[in-house]
């Protein structure tokens, strides 16, 4: 009885320690590489819910993940937003940072070509092609596999995102395996000649990560990141028509860091796909807040 008297005081005793810590607002340093199919991070910021948990966000984009997940390890930001890729890669090295959320999934990839090339009908037609994409990130790993399992060989090429639709006209490769969401911008650059092929067989899953350093010493930071995401997340269930708006305001914000025009908007077919709804559940894709 003693002992559970103990372990209750010590427990309020850490409540209002945290709550404490809640009331100050604390700043941390956001890298993130933005993107519409994770509206969570935006809904937060755009709603103030961060700001409500005692939390100020300054954001610094990067092109992808992972450079944004550098940035974290080299000690320039304390949270940042990735993929599982580069994530996966840094625990198995042992790198120091740890898993706040897992944010949202999306199934739907896409290898681009141009008739000029190839027909792009079945993997097999990659063979011998010069295919860029970003290395080091989740698509770079996809690709890798895709070959892989169909024995196909093809040189893959480091392009930046930006760069792999110019690339593409150019000739400098034959093919791309971009991010999430270029396929409109590629299919009007390339006319009659544009060729994909799509694939639901892997899964992305875009995560928030922090540093040790927050993990260990700031758990009032962590408990007010997760409330804040947790907030937009059921914003994005109750409202999932209002989720283009807030991917076109991240697209936007992409557009101008990438030096590029900002994607058509999606039609309500392309968007339903991306709800996180029992479609999502059954593996079709969609934004899911899991922690």
């Amino acid at each position: 009885m003693r002992l559970t008297q103990i372990c209750r005081a010590a427990a309020e005793l850490l409540a209002l320690n945290i709550m404490a810590a809640s009331a100050a607002t604390e700043t941390v340093n956001l890298s993130w590489s933005p993107t519409p199919l994770m509206p969570q991070i935006e809904i937060a910021l755009a709603k103030g819910y961060f700001s409500d948990a005692g939390i100020k966000v300054q954001r610094i984009n990067f092109p992808s993940g992972r450079e944004a997940f550098e940035a974290l390890l080299g000690g320039q930001v304390n949270i940042a937003t990735l993929t599982e890729f580069p994530a996966i890669t840094g625990a198995l090295r042992q790198q120091p940072f740890g898993i706040v959320a897992d944010v949202a999934r999306y199934r739907r990839t896409r290898a681009i070509s141009s008739a000029k090339y190839t027909p792009l009908r079945t993997v097999s037609d990659l063979a011998g092609l010069k295919i860029g994409t970003p290395l080091g990130t989740n698509t770079d790993y996809y690709l890798s596999q895709l070959l892989s399992a169909a024995k196909v060989s093809a040189e893959r090429v480091k392009v930046s995102p930006v760069d792999l639709i110019p690339a593409l006209l150019r000739g400098d490769i034959q093919a791309i395996l971009p991010f999430a969401g270029v396929e409109s911008v590629a299919r009007k650059a390339l006319g009659e000649d544009y060729r994909d092929l799509k694939s639901d067989s892997y899964q992305y899953h875009f995560l928030l990560a922090a540093s040790r350093t927050v993990l260990n010493n700031k758990p009032a930071v962590v408990n007010g990141l997760l409330r804040a995401l947790l907030r937009a997340d059921a914003d994005l269930k109750r409202d999932p028509a209002g989720a283009s708006d807030i991917g076109r305001t991240v697209d936007h914000t992409a557009a101008h860091h990438q030096g590029r025009r900002p994607y058509p908007p999606p039609d309500p077919a392309a968007l339903a796909g991306k709800r996180p709804a029992a479609r999502s559940r059954r593996g079709r894709g969609g934004s899911r807040f899991v922690t």
